[in-house]
């Protein structure tokens, strides 16, 4: 059995922790399929943000991932792809609203394009993943992990457990926001707001997409 380095190992467990619970694209993913949609929709965009994980895994393990983040063409490329899903998502959301203005009609209850589509299983499954798998600094957090926290004399079985470390912490807490956002007492309260709820999560995530394309 290899020898494990325990300052390495704690400082992995507590970076990922604290990285997870910072807000950003994936928690507000999260909330919002949970709160429009149900715990099912906000477990499964969990799923796909923690396969997303291990795909940044497996290519930082193979030593892409280093290539990926001094490569300027390929991360910026990533932060465009990244923002303008973060835009469209937001913007899709605001749509009923912004059509209504357009033809001076009220917002009917019939659910847009985007909001039909992430009911359905797959679609909250794929949002998490691309919510996650797009954000260019989900990928420098992984390679910078491996590469300044991790040593190079660290076993490859202890680096693959690393990894499903990291990549199970993050589906267990975003399962977790899904779960107390769509418990009975926040359902019955969020139940009457359901329509500021789309519009304050297009906004955020419009907001997210902006300022991912403005930094640099």
């Amino acid at each position: 059995m290899p020898s494990i380095n325990h300052f390495e190992l704690y400082s992995v467990i507590v970076i990922t922790l604290l990285a997870v619970m910072s807000p950003g694209p994936d928690f507000a993913m999260v909330s919002k399929l949970s709160l429009l949609h149900g715990r099912r929709a906000g477990v499964l965009c969990a799923l796909g943000i923690g396969l997303a994980i291990s795909v940044h895994i497996t290519y930082t393990l193979l030593g892409l991932g280093i290539v990926f983040a001094n490569n300027v063409w390929a991360l910026q490329l990533l932060r465009w792809l990244g923002a303008m899903y973060l835009i469209w998502l937001g913007a899709s959301a605001l749509w009923p609203d912004i059509k209504a203005h357009i033809v001076k009609q009220p917002p009917t209850s019939t659910p847009c394009s985007e909001t039909a589509a992430i009911s359905n299983s797959h679609s909250a499954f794929w949002s998490g993943f691309a919510c996650n798998a797009f954000n260019p600094k989900t990928m420098l957090f992984i390679v910078s992990l491996f590469s300044q926290v991790i040593s190079t004399e660290t076993s490859l079985l202890m680096e693959l457990s690393y990894g499903a470390y990291i990549a199970l912490v993050h589906f267990l807490w975003f399962a977790i926001v899904a779960t107390l956002l769509t418990t009975a007492k926040v359902q019955q309260k969020s139940a009457a707001f359901k329509d500021w709820i789309e519009r304050v999560a297009g906004v955020l995530l419009m907001g997210l997409g902006i300022k991912l394309l403005m930094n640099h």
